[in-house]
């Protein structure tokens, strides 16, 4: 299986909360999140991961140079307008790639799930892409996702017009019909992983929602604290 990490944000809200180091180095339990990232991604048999950062990352791009001895990680140093263009730079450097799975670098979830998932998205042949739902809503700005009966995504918004439980977890399971749209997406001016996801049900893409018990964002200082205890033993199931 092929990873890719989107890492090349400034993390600007955890900085002006006091937090000095690239977001990706925030630690849960004392393992930094791109760690875990890259750990929970070994355990499900990858391949490759591609992990994109930003031109001002130098104590991570050492960091990660550090781990790429021992992990088969590939690190694109690049700053980008948005996260659709982060996807693009990390794609565009293998053009053969026929499945990949694509995080942000705060998304936190439990293993076992996101290994069920990835399991789900290898065996279902059927699909073009998987997208990780949650119910769990702690967002500034949440993208809802409607589906139909048989977990088939039909739209994403901005506002949940339609009612939806379910909103993005910031995972995404792509085939090659999907790849193929980053490209076009990008070249059409489109930026933000919303629009690029709104595009591909334009482009007739089949998308398939797989709902997780919990994802938590770690956008603010405070976020730390609720994702810890969400991973504490306390919370296992």
């Amino acid at each position: 299986m092929n990873y890719a990490i989107i890492a090349a944000g400034e993390g600007s809200r955890l900085a002006k909360e006091g937090f000095k180091l690239p977001k990706p180095m925030v630690s849960l339990y004392g393992e930094m999140l791109i760690d875990r990232l890259i750990g929970i991604f070994m355990r499900n048999n990858a391949q490759r991961i591609k992990i994109i950062i930003n031109e001002e990352s130098e104590t991570l791009e050492s960091h990660l140079t550090e781990l790429s001895r021992t992990f088969p990680i590939d690190i694109i140093k690049k700053s980008t307008p948005s996260s659709l263009h982060s996807v693009y730079e990390l794609l565009r450097t293998d053009p053969e790639l026929d499945s990949v799975c694509l995080t942000t670098t705060d998304t936190v979830f439990k293993e076992e799930e996101f290994s069920e998932f990835i399991a789900y998205f290898q065996e279902n042949s059927s699909i073009d892409g998987l997208m990780a739902v949650t119910s769990f809503i702690d967002d500034e700005s949440p993208l809802y996702v409607t589906v139909n009966e048989q977990n088939e995504i039909t739209a994403f918004t901005d506002q949940n017009v339609t009612q939806t439980p379910f909103v993005s977890g910031g995972i995404y399971c792509l085939k090659k019909n999907a790849i193929a749209v980053v490209d076009k997406a990008v070249k059409n001016g489109t930026s933000r992983m919303r629009n690029f996801q709104r595009q591909l049900l334009e482009n007739g893409v089949r998308l398939e929602a797989y709902p997780f018990s919990k994802i938590v964002d770690v956008d603010h200082v405070s976020d730390i604290r609720t994702a810890e205890l969400f991973l504490s033993p306390e919370n296992a199931y």
